[in-house]
């Protein structure tokens, strides 16, 4: 099974849960008046948007190279990515402004014992989704799908949050419902904010990390008639990497050979390093420049 139908499934299944538990939620909050309930009701609202978006970005991005796309459409993921990020970001702000709208306004009603119920299912099931995204998400390397994950987690905090702030609440310190709301916005916004940065490391050709560039090194300098590398340049596209060498080999060989050690180079990179889109081999003749 390709990665594009293993995040759709994984993604379907989040969302057909994700559906069942807002519903409650929401239930829960108007029924039990907690307003942290309601608004991490609307969070995992945020979050079957999110999945949503996720399932596209992982379709668009796995098609094949096209004339108006020659690269690929890999670099339409981490694009999908911000836009989940963007939605942690607002979803984030909407909760902390209501959690402050009721700490000043002093409008704050003890909420009912099935807030608290709903806060404890929330946690153990977005607990629980978190981990399944993020074991597929980094099977298949799939940038958006870890933000999806994430997602779920922030979930989970904003289900604690909200559980200590109905249980501190229920106990008599009514204000910990608003601003146990408060108190998780921050870290939901936080979350956004570090993947729309990481996603956009992966829109401008960030080199790769110190590890595989140091693989990719030992690689190429074990193939027989490598005398050297000259240049090793690499950009990530998305989910995969795009690598562009320029290697040095023995000014006296034919072109032919040459030809066949570049190949030999290219073939044993794209073998061994799994996210190698393409590489690119360049020969320079060691005698010419040494």
């Amino acid at each position: 099974m390709d990665r594009v139908k293993i995040g759709t499934k994984t993604s379907w299944i989040t969302i057909f849960i994700n559906i069942a538990l807002c519903i409650f939620k929401l239930v829960a909050g108007f029924v039990g008046r907690s307003s942290a309930m309601i608004a991490d009701g609307v969070h995992t609202l945020s979050d079957i948007l999110a999945t949503f978006v996720v399932i596209l970005g992982l379709k668009i991005s796995s098609r094949e190279e096209d004339d108006k796309h020659p690269y690929g459409h890999e670099k339409f993921e981490p694009v999908f990515a911000k836009i989940i990020s963007v939605v942690l970001i607002i979803t984030g702000f909407l909760i902390g402004f209501e959690g402050f709208k009721k700490l000043i306004s002093g409008e704050i009603i003890t909420p009912g014992k099935i807030a608290l119920v709903a806060a404890l299912v929330s946690i153990i099931v977005k607990e629980a989704m978190y981990w399944y995204t993020i074991i597929v998400a980094r099977k298949i390397k799939s940038l958006s799908m870890e933000a999806d994950a994430w997602h779920h987690r922030s979930d989970a905090f904003s289900s604690i949050g909200t559980f200590i702030g109905i249980f501190a609440a229920r106990m008599g310190y009514k204000f910990f419902d608003p601003l146990a709301a408060l108190i998780v916005s921050f870290f939901i916004i936080k979350v956004g904010v570090d993947f729309y940065l990481k996603a956009t490391k992966e829109l401008v050709d960030e080199a790769v990390d110190e590890e595989t560039i140091d693989n990719i090194k030992n690689i190429v300098n074990s193939v027989e008639g490598v005398r050297g590398i000259k240049s090793l340049k690499t950009r990530i596209f998305g989910h995969r990497i795009y690598v562009d060498l320029e290697i040095y080999i023995d000014d006296k060989i034919s072109v032919k050979e040459g030809h066949d050690i570049a190949e030999l180079v290219h073939d044993e990179l794209e073998s061994k390093i799994d996210n190698i889109k393409h590489c690119m081999v360049h020969i320079e003749p060691i005698g010419y420049f040494k």
